[in-house]
C-alpha cells in the first residue's frame, strides 16, 4: 500500500547502524600505527557535528584529511554497510519497496557509498541526496564537492526547499541537521530515531521519539510487517538474566527493563501491569494473583529448567505461553553432581575445613573410590539420564527409579521400587521436577531407609527432601554426607542472608542453587529462551512451550496470520471459519492443535481484514485471546 506522505530519511546511524566514515576509517587506517588514535578523532568529530557543536564543512574536511582513503576501498565499505542496515529497516523492507517514490535519502554523507546500499531496498538513485567525494588521479579521496548544498551548514533544509515537495513531509534521523529541516518549517514532523544512538540534545527537539521504524509506521497507520511495533512490547527480565539474553531482546526492538533480583508478589503485581514478556529464573513466583494483574502479558520465559514457580494452569486460562530451557544447563548440573559425589565419597568437605583451621589429618578413614559403587538416580529425565552415562563411564553401577517408563541407557538398571533403590545404593542423587506430588519424596521414613553410610545429593528442588529429617540422619551418622543445592526457602538476592538447618552438618556441601550456573549454561539458556519467545511473538510457533499445544508453522509469505486461543470445546474451528466465510475471506492455511484445556488455531488469509472481522472472531464463545501477527 503506497502513501502520499513524503519520508526524508537520514543515512548514518539511521538507515544504517553506524557512521559510514567511521567504518571507512577502520578500512583505510587498517595498517596505520596511530590507527586507534585517529579512529577516535574521527568519532569525536562526527559526534560534535551531529550535535550541532561543529561547523558541518569543517567536520567533513577534518574527517577526510584523517581518513586518507582511496576509491578502491569504497567497495569494501559498501559490503560492510549492507550488513549493518538498521534491524527495524531490515524487518520492514516491504515499506521501502512499496513507497520508493515517496522516500528520500538525505545525508551529509556521500553518494559514493549511500546509493548502492539503499538501492538494495528498492530506493531510487534520483531520490538520494548526499555529498560527493573528489578523487585525485590515483583515486585518493582528497576533498568533497564544495558546490553541493549538503557540504554546507543548513544544507538539508536548502535541499528540501529546492525539491518543493507537496503533502506531508516527515523527517527521520538522529542528528541535529535532521531537526533543522523541521525547524525551518519544511517538514510536518521530526522523528528522532534512537534505535542505534540517542542524542539527548536532538531527541529533546523531536515531535516523536522513535526507537524503531516499526513505531513510525504504527503511529502513521501504514502497511508494515507486524501489527504492533516491537518498541511497544515491554520486556521485564529478573534475577540477573545473562547479558546475551538481554541483548537479543533489545536487538529485536523490544523495550527491555532489567532487574537484578527477584520480586515479591506485591511488587510484581504492580510491575507486571504494563509488561508483555517477562523472563525469570527460579526464585520469582508467577502466581495466580500476579497473573490477574498481567493484562498485557503474552509470554513468560523461564531461564532455567523448572517451571514449578509459574502457575501454568492460570497461564493457560489467560492465553499466556510459557517457555523454558529444558536441555541448556543439563551438562552443568551433571558435572556438579559428579564432582560432589567424588568430594563426599572422599570426605573432602570436612578435610578441607580442618586444613583451613590448621589441622593436618592425613588418613584414609571414611574415604572411598566411586568405582564399583552403586549410584541410585531418582528421576531419569534429561539430567538423570546424562548423569547415568557419565557415572557408568567412571565405573559406577547405575540403578534408577522413575514413575514414567524410561529407556535405560548403557548398562543402567531400572528399579521398580523406590524403597529397593534406597536400601541398595551407596549414593542417591535426586533429579525430579517440582510438581506438588514430589514434596518430601524423601521424608524421614525414606531417608532412614537409605543404606547406612550412604550419601545424598539433591540438585533438583528444595521441597522434595524433608530437611529436618536429613539433618537428623547426618548428625546421627546414618548418612555419611550430603550435597544440597536447592532449599525450600531461598534468598531473593545476594544481599539477603541464607538460613538453613543444614548449616554445620558433617560432610555436608551447601551451594547457592548453582547447579546450572556455569557461563556455558547461562549463555545457552540466554540464547534458547529469547529465541523461542521471539519466534512465538513473530510467527505464532509454540514448539517447546510447556503449557501450549505445540505447533511448528511453515514460513508465511504474502498472507496475514491470525491467532485464536480458546477453551477446548467442540465447534470453535467451525465458528472461526463461518466468520471468515461470511466476510468472503479465503483461507490460505490453517493449523489447529489442542490439549486438555485450550485450543490453538493459526489461520493464514490472503487478503486484508477489517476491524469487523476481528471483532467477530473475538466474540466467538470461549475465546481466551486473539492476536494478529501481520
Amino acid at each position: 500500500m503506497t502513501t502520499d506522505k513524503k519520508f526524508i530519511i537520514d543515512f548514518d546511524s539511521t538507515f544504517t547502524q553506524v557512521e559510514a566514515l567511521d567504518i571507512l576509517g577502520e578500512i583505510s587506517l587498517r595498517n596505520d600505527p596511530k590507527r586507534d588514535e585517529k579512529l577516535q578523532a574521527i568519532k569525536d568529530i562526527t559526534d560534535l557535528g551531529m550535535e550541532g557543536k561543529l561547523n558541518l564543512r569543517e567536520s567533513l574536511e577534518r574527517r577526510i584529511e584523517i581518513l586518507q582513503a582511496n576509491k578502491s576501498q569504497i567497495a569494501e565499505l559498501i559490503d560492510s554497510l549492507k550488513l549493518k542496515v538498521s534491524k527495524s529497516f531490515q524487518r520492514n523492507r516491504e515499506f521501502f519497496q512499496e513507497n520508493a517514490e515517496n522516500i528520500y535519502i538525505l545525508s551529509n554523507g556521500f553518494k559514493d557509498f549511500i546509493t548502492p546500499v539503499v538501492a538494495a531496498y528498492g530506493l531510487k538513485e534520483e531520490n538520494v541526496f548526499a555529498n560527493d567525494f573528489i578523487y585525485d588521479e590515483e583515486g585518493n579521496i582528497i576533498d568533497l564537492n564544495r558546490e553541493n548544498l549538503l557540504s554546507n551548514n543548513n544544507g538539508k533544509p536548502a535541499t528540501i526547499k529546492n525539491l518543493k515537495l507537496e503533502g506531508d513531509v516527515y523527517v527521520i534521523g538522529d542528528g541535529y541537521t535532521d531537526y533543522e529541516i523541521k525547524a525551518s518549517g519544511l517538514a510536518n514532523k521530526f522523528y528522532a530515531f534512537t534505535e542505534n544512538i540517542n542524542r539527548p540534545k536532538v531527541s529533546s527537539k523531536a515531535d516523536h521519539i522513535a526507537p524503531s521504524l516499526d513505531e513510525i509506521l504504527y503511529v502513521n497507520k501504514m502497511n508494515k510487517k507486524f501489527s504492533y511495533p516491537k518498541s511497544r512490547i515491554n520486556v521485564l527480565l529478573l534475577e540477573n538474566v545473562h547479558p546475551i539474553g538481554v541483548e537479543i531482546m533489545k536487538q529485536e526492538g523490544y523495550n527491555v527493563e532489567v532487574v537484578g533480583s527477584a520480586m515479591s508478589e506485591e511488587e510484581l503485581c504492580e510491575k507486571i501491569k504494563s509488561v508483555s514478556i517477562i523472563g525469570i529464573r527460579s526464585k520469582t513466583q508467577i502466581t495466580k494473583k500476579v497473573l490477574e494483574n498481567a493484562n498485557r502479558l503474552m509470554a513468560i520465559g523461564a531461564f532455567c529448567i523448572g517451571t514449578n514457580q509459574i502457575d501454568l494452569e492460570t497461564c493457560q486460562e489467560r492465553g499466556i505461553a510459557v517457555f523454558n530451557a529444558p536441555y541448556s544447563n543439563t551438562r552443568s548440573v551433571v558435572e556438579l553432581a559428579i564432582s560432589e559425589i567424588i568430594f563426599l565419597m572422599r570426605n573432602l568437605h570436612d578435610k578441607t575445613l580442618k586444613m583451613h583451621q590448621g589441622v593436618w589429618n592425613k588418613s584414609a578413614s571414611g574415604s572411598f573410590e566411586v568405582r564399583g559403587k552403586k549410584l541410585g538416580i531418582i528421576g531419569y529425565g534429561n539430567i538423570g539420564a546424562q548423569l547415568s552415562v557419565l557415572a557408568e563411564n567412571m565405573g559406577m553401577n547405575v540403578l534408577y527409579y522413575d514413575i514414567v517408563e524410561r529407556l535405560a541407557l548403557g548398562n543402567a538398571t531400572k528399579i521398580d521400587s523406590l524403597d529397593e533403590l534406597l536400601e541398595t545404593c551407596d549414593i542417591i542423587s535426586l533429579h525430579v521436577d517440582g510438581r506438588t506430588e514430589n514434596k518430601n519424596i524423601l521424608n524421614k521414613e525414606k531417608i532412614f531407609k537409605m543404606k547406612k553410610g550412604a550419601i545424598l545429593v539433591n540438585l533438583s528442588r528444595g521441597h522434595v527432601v524433608e530437611v529436618p529429617a536429613l539433618k537428623e540422619a547426618l548428625e546421627s551418622g546414618h548418612l555419611a554426607g550430603a550435597a544440597v543445592d536447592v532449599f525450600p526457602s531461598e534468598p531473593k538476592n545476594n544481599d539477603e542472608p541464607f538460613e538453613s538447618e543444614l548449616i554445620g552438618c558433617p560432610n555436608t556441601i551447601l551451594t547457592p542453587h548453582i547447579g546450572g550456573s556455569t557461563l556455558e549454561a547461562q549463555e545457552n539458556i540466554a540464547q534458547f529462551v529469547p529465541g523461542k519467545i521471539i519466534e512465538y511473538i513473530n510467527t505464532g510457533n509454540t514448539f517447546n512451550s510447556v503449557n501450549f499445544p505445540n505447533i511448528q508453522l511453515p514460513f508465511l509469505k504474502d498472507a496475514h496470520r491470525l491467532i485464536h486461543i480458546h477453551q477446548n470445546a467442540p465447534g470453535v474451528m467451525a465458528k472461526i471459519n463461518q466468520v471468515l466465510a461470511s466476510y468472503k475471506i479465503n483461507i490460505v492455511g490453517q493449523y489447529l492443535k489442542t490439549n486438555e484445556k485450550i485450543g490453538y488455531v493459526i489461520t493464514d488469509i490472503d487478503k486484508r481484514y477489517s476491524n469487523d472481522v476481528i471483532d467477530a472472531l473475538k466474540e466467538i464463545e470461549g475465546t481466551i485471546r486473539f492476536r494478529i501477527l501481520y
